[in-house]
């Protein structure tokens, strides 16, 4: 039923979109010269590797000219209409043929760079035992400055508790945060949430 939905929601997203998608890649394009979108290689439902896509945010060849480090608040690399889209979340667009292709879920552990976790880690299986989503319970309740082992703690927690009527809450909660550009603006909640991630982290 989840692979169901992510088919049925990826394919009206794409023809929804489309036009908006041509308006974004025009003005990347315009803004800088440089590539419209950014691909990168990342871990995926069993640990196999896939190439997620997003428009690109930053300034040309960043990993290069700074090193490959996760964005942070007044980060020096992203341009202006990269700080747009990352706020409304409308660099994701490009993901939503990822879904469709079947690398990512509309909801789940948010896609790890190759370099941010080996296959070494004691919990890197049990963390990918699904694929990883476009949204997710850490990527709308944390900062993402918050540390690894709490988003990770959350990721385990949604692995466990999986279902249908959750995932169109968390849905709707990442509608309500683009909506209101609120994506760069979120902040760990409460202490609560980071004892959630310690204590299912340390089981």
């Amino acid at each position: 039923m989840k692979r169901f939905l992510d088919v049925c929601l990826s394919v009206i997203g794409l023809i929804i979109f489309s036009p908006l998608m041509f308006v974004f890649a025009l003005l990347i394009k315009i803004q800088d010269g440089g590539p419209i979108t950014f691909s990168q290689e990342r871990w995926g439902k069993v640990g196999k590797k896939f190439k997620v896509y997003k428009f690109r945010t930053m300034v040309p060849d960043a990993d290069k000219k700074y090193g490959f480090s996760p964005a942070r608040e007044n980060d020096i690399r992203i341009t202006f209409l990269g700080k747009i889209l990352r706020a409304t979340a409308m660099d994701e667009l490009p993901q939503l043929i990822n879904i469709l292709k079947g690398d990512m879920s509309f909801v789940g552990p948010r896609a790890l760079a190759v370099a941010e976790i080996s296959t070494t880690h004691p919990l890197f299986y049990e963390r990918h035992k699904i694929r990883p989503g476009l949204t997710g319970p850490a990527q709308i309740g944390l900062a993402r400055d918050v540390p690894f082992e709490v988003k990770l703690g959350h990721d385990l927690d949604y692995i466990q508790k999986v279902s249908i009527s959750g995932d169109i809450q968390y849905l709707l909660q990442s509608l309500w945060i683009t909506l209101f550009a609120g994506w760069e603006k979120r902040s760990n909640k409460s202490h609560k949430q980071n004892e959630i991630g310690r204590t299912i982290v340390n089981k």
